[in-house]
């Protein structure tokens, strides 16, 4: 949930507010809790009150469920300033490029769960740079993204261009683009080989996944050096985008 007036969104979950805590206390405006989840955030609290920052114990749960507007709060609920989003520029790009960065790009992945997924996935296997559209279709950081990363916002760097399809051409030349593709031949176990040099050297990766829908744009798929798949029975067209993501992850990192 986003308060427009104060300007926080409320970050609910009980791994996601204690990777927050740990990780980046100071973030934390405000936190409320249950008597159940006090015991864990003590070191949080401490430092709160010296910083004259608000922290409660709940007299109900339904007061946490108030504050982040779902039933999935886990006994605690944090509010922090609402996220800016840095906009990528070419030096940027470039800067990613030279020191050989594997970078994940979706393009329009609409739903803020699947977002959250994708993020968890990507903090698990070490990919750290994230980058999302402007377009309308794209999910933002939001309380649920933030729940179902259990932690891995913490983990990770969020950038936003102004689409996919620009990214993917502002990579020409310095990535191997890879976009995840059901029609296409390669395979996922053809990775490896598509993203190393000509002397068995890893270069940097660009991997763009697509709509939960529609999948690749036309224009990002056109742009990609290599389009990929994962191969199934045939029974089912394809998986969905957090379970591709996962496996796609999962293959980068050992490459």
């Amino acid at each position: 949930m986003i308060n427009k007036q104060t300007r926080e969104l409320a970050v609910c979950g009980f791994e996601a507010v204690r990777a927050l805590a740990e990780h980046h206390p100071e973030r934390v405006r405000r936190l409320f809790f249950t008597q159940d989840r006090a015991k864990f955030f003590g070191s949080l609290c401490k430092a709160m009150a010296t910083s004259r920052r608000l922290y409660r114990l709940v007299e109900s749960p339904s007061e946490l469920e108030r504050l982040c507007q779902s039933v999935h709060h886990q006994g605690v609920v944090a509010m922090i300033d609402l996220p800016e989003i840095p906009e990528l520029d070419m030096a940027m790009v470039k800067e990613w490029a030279a020191r050989g960065t594997r970078v994940l790009a979706l393009d329009r992945v609409g739903n803020a769960n699947n977002l959250g997924a994708i993020i968890r996935s990507a903090a698990f296997f070490g990919i750290s740079r994230i980058v999302i559209g402007s377009d309308d279709e794209q999910a933002d950081i939001s309380t649920s993204s933030y729940r179902v990363a259990q932690g891995g916002m913490e983990f990770v760097e969020i950038w936003r261009s102004p689409s996919a399809a620009w990214l993917v051409g502002a990579c020409a030349g310095l990535f191997t683009r890879i976009g995840a593709d059901h029609r296409s031949r390669n395979r996922l176990s053809d990775l490896g080989e598509l993203v190393s040099s000509s002397k068995g050297e890893s270069v940097p990766v660009l991997l763009v996944l697509g709509n939960e829908e529609t999948g690749l744009s036309r224009e990002v798929k056109e742009s990609c050096d290599h389009l990929v798949r994962i191969p199934g029975t045939g029974d089912i067209e394809s998986l969905n985008v957090a379970q591709a993501a996962t496996l796609f992850l999962y293959e980068l990192a050992r490459v």
